[in-house]
């Protein structure tokens, strides 16, 4: 497996809503599969997951507002089905840190390696986390998202998401607990980030999924 799979450490990177679905749900039901062996359970769960998943996608159509909804949807509602299943089987919280791991954990390291390496590369990262942060806004959130930029300069980037697509997903399929795992996918990112090296901290104290009014995304220069 390729070490930078979403080429994050060229620099220049812009998101590719189908290929970095595929690349992420692969990942997930097969970190889900090894969850399966691992408990004993049938090996085909995994295929009745992929079909539940299918099922919640038509379900939920009429959420899909643009283009990087239609990824978006089909990535959480891919949670959805493999919480369904595992519940019944694993319990309550048991299933909630099955899928959590199994969504952040396949390409954690590669993530956190490609963002180092574009930092390190860049001849002022801040300027390039904040350029990757807005070519995500635009390509990979949508309209799904509301973005509130609350500093824009060249010392601070403050980004606040007032509404979270994610969220509104797992809500209407009675599955709001999930939405700390997918806050947590951030943390593959933000821990590339070394502030003495790069000359820039992050901060992110709350989310609307642990409960907060927004999403704070700050970056600011040491």
């Amino acid at each position: 497996m390729s070490t930078d799979q979403f080429g994050l450490s060229e620099g220049d990177y812009v998101p590719d809503p189908d290929r970095d679905t595929a690349i992420l749900l692969d990942g997930f039901y097969d970190h889900i599969a090894a969850i399966l062996r691992a408990h004993a359970l049938p090996a085909d769960l995994v295929t009745a997951m992929r079909a539940r998943q299918d099922e919640l996608e038509a379900a939920n159509q009429h959420l899909i507002i643009d283009e990087p909804a239609r990824y978006n949807l089909r990535m959480t509602v891919a949670l959805v089905a493999a919480y369904e299943s595992l519940r019944p089987r694993l319990g309550d919280d048991a299933a909630i840190d099955a899928v959590r791991m199994a969504f952040i954990g396949p390409l954690g390291e590669s993530m956190k390696a490609g963002t180092r390496a574009m930092l390190d590369a860049a001849p002022d990262p801040f300027q390039a986390m904040v350029a990757m942060s807005k070519s995500r806004e635009e390509h990979a959130f949508g309209q799904g998202f509301v973005f509130d930029r609350a500093v824009d300069d060249d010392r601070r980037y403050h980004l606040d998401v007032r509404r979270c697509f994610y969220h509104d997903v797992l809500v209407a399929n009675d599955a709001p607990e999930l939405t700390p795992a997918m806050c947590e996918f951030d943390a593959n990112w933000i821990e590339a980030i070394d502030p003495q090296a790069h000359g820039f901290r992050f901060e992110r104290r709350t989310t609307i999924g642990l409960g907060g009014s927004h999403c704070p995304f700050h970056f600011s220069r040491a």
